[in-house]
């Protein structure tokens, strides 16, 4: 047990993310790593693939969040703020409500580095969301449905230059409802990037 909690007592600087994101955890109120975040996290930022088994409200979008705008931060760093990358990484979500919320995590992280975000998500008027695409957003969160309908229909938007996945509750969206336009997102966007999966349960198809 004084094992466990010697581990759950890191900080975010001790699992080796930038200043910039251990202040941004510091301004969210975020004291200590969950125990999700602290063992994700590490890998996460060795460049491996994870899957992530942890319930809603466990941290696990920060477990997934800090690592990917750790990249943003060090690709931009070498390219200079005008070409940080765009289209940078996609996190896919089962529901709308649950991209929402993702894409405001990843922008209360990103607030103090110009972070780029946009929710394609059904029920909203997809022309704002073309709108939205056309600020050529670092990060994109959606649900698959609406995200094949952008790939399919909206000029200019492409992810060929994609460098992170994330199925968040990937045991929701491995299921047939979802198939089909999980494989035409897998059929255009890169073989080589990092995955990521979090699930609240670990099926065969996980």
């Amino acid at each position: 047990m004084a094992e466990e909690e010697k581990e759950e007592m890191k900080s975010f600087k001790d699992l080796g993310l930038c200043e910039e994101l251990v202040e941004a955890c510091d301004s969210l109120g975020w004291k200590n790593p969950t125990k999700i975040q602290v063992e994700a996290i590490p890998h996460a930022l060795e460049g491996k693939d994870l899957i992530g088994l942890a319930q809603t409200g466990s941290g696990k979008t920060g477990a997934f969040a800090l690592p990917i705008l750790h990249a943003l931060l060090e690709s931009h760093s070498k390219q200079g703020y005008k070409s940080a990358p765009v289209f940078f990484a996609l996190v896919l979500s089962p529901t709308r409500e649950l991209a929402i919320q993702i894409a405001e995590q990843f922008e209360a992280l990103g607030s103090g580095i110009s972070l780029k975000c946009a929710v394609l998500v059904g029920g909203v008027d997809i022309m704002q969301q073309q709108i939205a695409l056309g600020k050529r957003p670092h990060i994109i969160v959606g649900t698959p449905g609406r995200l094949v309908d952008h790939l399919t229909n909206t000029k200019g938007f492409s992810l060929r230059m994609l460098k992170y996945l994330v199925l968040d509750e990937a045991d929701r969206l491995l299921n047939e409802d979802f198939e089909k336009a999980l494989d035409d997102i897998l059929n255009v966007i890169p073989r080589d990037r990092h995955t990521y999966l979090f699930s609240a349960t670990m099926t065969k198809k996980v």
